[in-house]
């Protein structure tokens, strides 16, 4: 089996993001980075994959050469080889993205033969768009599916289920195909010692695009205002009972 993920880095959530006085672009200064959650778990599936019915794991990302982190971190737990589309930008729309990660992927697929199953995360954590998986396996000409929380391989056919709030949605893909999976459907493991050894003799794989624009354009980037709460003390000890009393009867849950 060969299975690839598609990653993409991203600044570390949860941090305070900032953005430049152009209002372009996020200011990098001093900002953590990583892949999105839903791509820690894609990795992780492959490598259960590649563990359990053998073959070989692949990443591919697209971006700056800072993007070498994401490519090692991920060989760190067990991806066999990665590629580097440098573009020198994390900023490039959708389509454009789409067109260079489809071009990628033939280029691999043209060397080594084709993959199995191609991973995304459901969205990135940065854009949220939830657009470039799809358009790149409409753009390979492969199934795919969205929001899949649990993945089953039966020979040639892989068994996709997305959860629905009435339980779950299965569908049937016959390989090669594509999947966007949610955080949840694994576990990340941690790298080892040994893996991080390893991840710093991998050979990563760099490659450039001249793929064009697409027709979506960035107007700018708006920063919500800060929501603010505030914590109250009803009391301390057996004094504050009547306050939580009379805060549950405001709730009327008394």
């Amino acid at each position: 089996m060969r299975v690839l993920v598609c990653v993409k880095r991203v600044p570390a959530p949860g941090a305070k993001i900032n953005i430049t006085d152009d209002a372009q672009s996020v200011d990098a200064t001093n900002l953590g980075h990583t892949m999105s959650p839903h791509e820690e778990c894609a990795l992780e599936l492959a490598v259960q994959l590649v563990e359990a019915h053998g073959g070989e794991s692949h990443v591919l990302t697209l971006g700056t050469s800072d993007a070498d982190e994401q490519c090692r971190w991920a060989a760190s737990i067990g991806i066999g080889r990665a590629t580097l589309v440098d573009v020198g930008s994390m900023d490039w729309d959708p389509q454009r993205t789409a067109v260079a990660l489809s071009d990628a992927i033939r280029a691999i697929e043209e060397a080594d033969g084709a993959f199995d199953v191609i991973i995304f995360g459901n969205e990135s954590a940065d854009t949220g768009g939830f657009q470039v998986g799809v358009r790149v396996s409409r753009s390979l000409g492969r199934p795919m599916v969205n929001a899949i929380k649990d993945v089953v391989i039966d020979g040639d056919v892989l068994e996709a289920r997305r959860e629905t709030e009435h339980g779950f949605e299965v569908y049937r893909l016959t390989m090669p195909c594509a999947i966007g999976v949610k955080e949840g459907i694994t576990w990340p493991r941690y790298p080892t010692m040994r893996g991080r050894l390893a991840s710093k003799k991998l050979a990563v794989d760099v490659t450039s695009s001249d793929a064009a624009p697409g027709g979506q354009t960035k107007i700018r980037l708006t920063r919500p205002e800060e929501q603010v709460s505030e914590t109250v003390i009803l009391g301390h000890g057996p004094e504050a009972a009547p306050r939580v009393i009379e805060l549950l009867e405001e709730m009327g849950l008394l």
